[in-house]
């Protein structure tokens, strides 16, 4: 009796399971198209049953059980059907990963696709009865006290606000908590091959200010790896100076302000103010950063660098994705505006060009201290922000506000004079025809990028994306379909990085050409570029 279900609610479950099949951004393996299959059908089922309920209001009827033969003749729909739309669905899947060159999945994983998508299904929908449950018993309980209609309301009230309360108030933030204390165990570890570094120019060296055991396990790995002077001179053909990297962990100062304030100090006791580019380097809540895009900035500029860089947080980059955005934004205003108070100080004519980048969560903490395209204009050199998450105020703000005519995945913002974004920077960033001077601001995002393209709105509203011609790397067939595409796009988030360079969340090449663009090299040419790639990027 537990397990029985309704056909108008079984029909459009199947229904919706079949939907879960075709393409999105990332190729899937069983057990993510598992997930979504089960997590779609349950939303389609529960859609069938609204559905059925209030045709029955209109109506005026009540509600039937269905005859044995509507349930065979069902059963034989449903499995064709269904069969079907997996054989269907791993065309598209194979397509798909011909399109960016990935490996397919193991078989085990289709083994657990019909097991993940029932279980879930059968999970969720007796969670849903179960709410249902506890809102019937709270409703009874109330009537002794209030009417039957008040009592109706005050009891959804009750359910459905007292669930959202314990998801996001206790459950989501024990989780979280729980999250932040085991990865703070990981980060006193220290990855492989990387070691203190033996030049005063690097935090946790000689004469820093910060020391090693504090840097955190990406505070580490950032100073204690990347390229030499010797070797950045064997790339220019020219002497090169040794880059600056100064780094802050979370052990370093009581909070993101002291953290800023002591990055500053070790900057300046460093020589980083004399320095031709002077790097704010945003990162992800463990405090990583895209070794590419910090060598390519070190290889481009001849060695003529310092980039600093911030740690808020313990958790690693998708999680920080979800949680630590309130902790990303201080932290990009506090190290921008601590920096930027001593660079101001300086004579106009002996600062260092000031650059502003960052990747992922990094990209919006690097927002963070600006108002808008003017003001980055205005108060750096340059910035170069790659997969932007479509929560980010200026992304947001600069791609609704696209000139006509060009599309959402690759937008042009008042002719490019100041902020441009290119899908690919090797062919440049559109308009490509049009002058760029002054200060260059640089959007990097595949059109394959779940993080980029990821928003609870999916649910309900077909964006310009899918409105307009695919991206080079996303296929055609992709269809907006309501609750089924955002499910479909919320499973790419953890495969994001799991796919081959210039799709998906994954960069480094594209670093080459995106900081060329951004900086203008002198003698810059196709040669170099493919050098450095291979550098960056073995």
């Amino acid at each position: 009796m537990r397990l029985r279900y309704t056909l108008p609610g079984a029909t459009v479950a199947v229904l919706f399971a079949c939907l879960s099949f075709t393409p999105s951004l990332l190729p899937r393996s069983g057990i993510l198209q598992g997930v979504v299959c089960g997590v779609t059908a349950a939303i389609g089922y529960g859609l069938g049953v609204l559905g059925a309920a209030v045709w029955r209001a209109f109506a005026d009827r009540d509600a039937r059980p269905a005859r044995p033969l509507a349930w065979r003749a069902f059963s034989v729909v449903a499995l064709l059907a269904l069969a079907a739309a997996i054989v269907v669905g791993q065309i598209w899947q194979h397509q798909l990963r011909t399109l960016m060159g990935a490996r397919g999945p193991g078989v085990v994983t289709y083994v657990l696709l019909p097991v993940l998508a029932i279980g879930l299904f059968v999970g969720l929908v007796a969670l849903a009865r179960a709410l249902r449950g506890a809102y019937r018993w709270t409703e009874r309980q109330l009537r002794r006290w209030i009417g039957p209609r008040a009592a109706r309301g005050v009891g959804w009230v009750v359910v459905v606000g007292g669930t959202a309360l314990l998801v996001n108030g206790v459950l989501l933030s024990a989780l979280s908590g729980l999250a932040d204390r085991s990865f703070a165990l990981r980060d006193t570890a220290t990855a492989e091959g990387v070691v203190a570094p033996t030049t005063g120019l690097r935090s946790g060296g000689p004469g820093s200010l910060v020391s090693w055991d504090s840097l955190g396990r990406e505070g580490r790995r950032f100073t204690g790896t990347g390229p030499h002077a010797a070797q950045i001179g064997a790339f220019t053909g020219v002497p090169a100076k040794e880059p600056i990297r100064v780094f802050a962990g979370t052990a370093s100062a009581a909070d993101v302000e002291q953290q800023a304030t002591l990055a500053v100090a070790d900057l300046q006791r460093a020589g980083a103010f004399d320095r031709g580019y002077l790097l704010l380097a945003n990162t992800t809540g463990s405090g990583w950063v895209n070794a590419g895009l910090v060598d390519t900035l070190d290889y481009e500029t001849g060695g003529d660098c310092a980039t600093v860089a911030l740690q808020y947080s313990h958790l690693p980059s998708w999680i920080s994705y979800l949680v630590d955005q309130r902790q990303a934004r201080a932290a990009g205003r506090e190290l921008f505006d601590a920096v930027y108070e001593r660079w101001s100080a300086l004579p106009a004519d002996r600062r260092p060009r000031l650059l502003v980048a960052g990747e992922s969560l990094g990209s919006f903490a690097g927002e963070a201290a600006f108002s808008g395209a003017h003001d980055l204009g205005n108060r750096t050199a340059g910035a170069l922000f790659t997969g932007p998450p479509n929560f980010n105020p200026l992304f947001r703000e600069f791609t609704d506000n696209r000139d006509p005519g060009s599309p959402e995945v690759e937008p042009v913002y008042r002719q490019g004079r100041i902020v441009r974004f290119s899908n690919d920077a090797s062919v440049g960033a559109p308009p490509t025809a049009a002058s760029w001077d002054g200060t260059r601001v640089l959007y990097l995002q595949n059109p394959s990028d779940p993080i980029t393209w990821w928003s609870t709105r999916l649910a309900l509203h077909r964006p310009d994306w899918l409105r307009e011609p695919r991206g080079r790397d996303v296929l055609a067939q992709m269809r907006w379909i309501p609750f089924v595409t955002f499910w479909q796009v919320s499973a790419d988030l953890p495969l994001s990085v799991a796919v081959p360079e210039g799709h998906g969340h994954t960069y480094t090449r594209q670093y080459v050409d995106g900081w060329a663009d951004v900086l203008r090299p002198a003698g810059w040419t196709a040669a170099k570029a493919e050098e450095l790639r291979r550098i960056v990027a073995p």
